[in-house]
């Protein structure tokens, strides 16, 4: 029963300081239209109550500076991971360099992004000689790196025949 009663002691002296001081976010200091890359005098910040926090919401800016708005972001609202992503670098119908790279030898062909992506998101390229899809990583403005594996033959590497057009 002491001990009880020292435990019930215990949270109501402790209670004023496990009160809720809340929970800093990231919010626009100004409407932000959708495809705009978001800079460090956009952003601000608003402290909410931790029971209204919600995961995924920004809370650091410097994960949000550099980033492209997917959607319109309203000024003094909550910003999630989601509502942003890295700027696009390559667009769907661009022509891009792939670049291959195996021991010893790096392969470069031009290809067709067949989806849209920021660097280091995954996309697939077709190739317009062979018409065969690859996927591959942005790595720069119109330049992919070939990330899927080329098909084997007897258990080796082949690399796609080309055929030479007059």
């Amino acid at each position: 029963m002491k001990k009880l009663l020292l435990i019930a002691a215990f949270f109501c002296l402790a209670a004023p300081a496990l009160a809720d001081t809340g929970i800093r976010i990231v919010v626009p200091m100004r409407d932000i239209a959708r495809g705009q890359v978001i800079g460090e005098s956009d952003l601000g910040y608003l402290t909410i109550a931790s029971s209204n926090f919600m995961s995924g919401m920004a809370t650091s800016p410097k994960a949000l500076e550099g980033m492209q708005a997917r959607r319109i972001l309203h000024a003094g609202e909550s910003i999630r991971n989601d509502d942003v992503r890295a700027p696009i670098l390559v667009t769907k119908g661009q022509t891009v360099t792939m670049s291959f790279d195996a021991p010893g030898i790096t392969l470069s062909a031009m290809g067709r992004a067949m989806s849209e992506g920021g660097m280091g998101e995954s996309i697939t390229v077709q190739n317009p000689a062979s018409y065969r899809m690859v996927t591959a990583t942005i790595t720069g403005a119109g330049n992919v790196r070939v990330t899927g594996a080329l098909p084997t033959q007897a258990g080796r590497n082949v690399l796609p025949r080309q055929t030479a057009r007059n």
